[in-house]
């Protein structure tokens, strides 16, 4: 009889080809998705050296990061962005991979539109060149970045070389209070852990706060994993996740359909299989959290105050508060509600599906963005842009005072960013040092967080506040 083993462990062993002597083992890879940011030295080599593409059924390509959210079926002017977006395409027609232009339908952001097109399936092992490629674990899949010499031998191979991880059990239990949403927690566990606390790890999160969470929150919280330093996040899959595929366009379907549910039923961690690490919170003491430092682990609750560098445990700790208070241009001791902020971003691979901009939308109707604030909406996928026109949202968020835009990442690490020295409440992933422009100060919120601040001028307990009714 087999040991227990966890989720992560099942899906490595279902793909393993071989183990090799230095502790690395040879993957077959499913899926691979393809962007303009990591894949034209990848393929460059790849026509260097006179080789093909292997399996190109597995691969998916869109550009994302360079593609402009304004103005998005005009001529793009000349320039580094442009040239990406067409080599991406040319790439793609010289090698035989599927490409989604920049103007089409079904463009968006790739860890968006992979789930969205039935693309990510549970069980699958998936790669891309983007470290938030974790956001598939929230379908039960592995899914995990990789670097441009890793694209090109996924290209060629069809295989990926990796090194096992170790697992980490994050078990989360309770009711999550009103108010807090899945990027409140993701945010708490990442303050918990720190930064590099989840390196070499593969995160899952469990427990029947987890469960609870619809599936488009799974996403926001795995998505965030690798800003606690971990390569994969991954929650098993269940019912919501298969009512959620059922009937994509990539998603199998009859007989085909009941097959895969029946594995896909199998794909949990044994009730006896053991986790090399293990942290636990309450959902009951999750607040809304803002970020007041330059990377995602300097992070408090609403309520708190911007800690001063003193009231860290370790020198080096302290050494980076000193530097990120200096950076953000706060003083310790400043209540979080107090900061003023110049500009609400909702957008990124982490916060704009549909039911993000529902969340933000609540917050927002009826309401007009504070004086001296500008803010902009960029949805993942240009069929959430749809869907949420469909409901009205556009219409919410532009009667607000808020820009209505096309799919990408935007300021998320897409080259839009802000004047120098602007404050910005931020729905993304990282608050690095200039991440969203030179001197531009990040503070990362949920949506519902950013959309509120965007309307008061400043930092607010959402738990404080009504919903607009709809």
């Amino acid at each position: 009889m087999s040991r227990p083993r966890t989720l992560y462990e099942k899906l490595w062993d279902a793909h393993l080809i071989e183990e090799r002597a230095d502790g690395s083992s040879l993957l077959l890879v499913d899926r691979h998705l393809i962007n303009e940011g990591t894949s034209i030295e990848a393929f460059a080599s790849l026509e260097a050296r006179g080789r093909a593409v292997a399996r190109p059924e597995i691969h998916l390509a869109v550009a994302d990061h360079a593609v402009p959210t304004v103005d998005r079926f005009r001529p793009l002017p000349p320039g580094p962005r442009r040239e990406r977006i067409e080599l991406l395409q040319r790439n793609c027609a010289h090698f035989g991979i599927e490409h989604i232009p920049f103007t089409s339908f079904d463009q968006g952001i790739c860890h968006v539109i992979a789930p969205e097109q039935g693309f990510i399936l549970p069980g699958l092992l998936a790669v891309c060149g983007d470290s938030h490629t974790s956001t598939l674990g929230a379908f039960g899949a592995l899914g995990f970045g990789i670097g441009t010499t890793e694209v090109e031998h996924v290209l060629a191979t069809g295989t990926i070389v990796q090194q096992r991880s170790r697992t980490l059990a994050v078990e989360i239990s309770g009711t999550l209070p009103r108010g807090v949403t899945a990027k409140d927690v993701i945010l708490t566990v990442i303050g918990k852990l720190g930064a590099g606390g989840g390196a070499g790890h593969a995160l899952e999160f469990r427990g029947d706060t987890i469960r609870a969470l619809p599936v488009e929150a799974r996403m926001s919280i795995c998505n965030m994993a690798v800003e606690a330093g971990a390569k994969v996040g991954m929650i098993a899959p269940d019912a919501q996740v298969f009512r959620w595929l059922q009937g994509r366009r990539r998603a199998p379907a009859g007989a085909l359909w009941d097959r895969a549910v029946a594995y896909w039923r199998t794909l949990v961690s044994d009730p006896d299989a053991e986790f090399d690490r293990a942290v636990t919170l309450r959902a009951e003491e999750i607040a809304p959290q803002v970020t007041w430092g330059t990377s995602p682990d300097q992070v408090g609750p609403i309520t708190g105050v911007v800690p001063g560098p003193e009231s860290f445990p370790d020198t080096i700790r302290a050494a980076a508060a000193r530097r990120a208070l200096d950076y953000q241009q706060l003083e310790p001791g400043t209540p979080i509600e107090s900061i003023r902020i110049d500009r609400v971003f909702i957008g990124s691979c982490t916060n704009a599906r549909l039911s993000d901009l529902r969340d933000a939308a609540d917050f927002v109707r009826g309401g007009r963005l504070a004086p001296g604030v500008e803010g902009f909406v960029v949805p993942g996928s240009m069929q959430v842009k749809a869907a949420a026109e469909a409901e009205g949202l556009d219409a919410v968020f532009r009667a607000a005072g808020f820009e209505w835009r096309a799919s990408g990442c935007s300021m998320c690490g897409g080259g839009e960013t802000a004047p120098p020295g602007t404050r910005v409440a931020a729905t993304s992933n990282r608050n690095f040092e200039h991440r969203q422009g030179r001197d531009v100060r990040t503070h990362l919120v949920s949506p519902a967080m950013a959309a509120a601040a965007g309307i008061a001028g400043h930092f607010v307990d959402i738990r404080k506040l009504e919903r607009a009714p709809a």
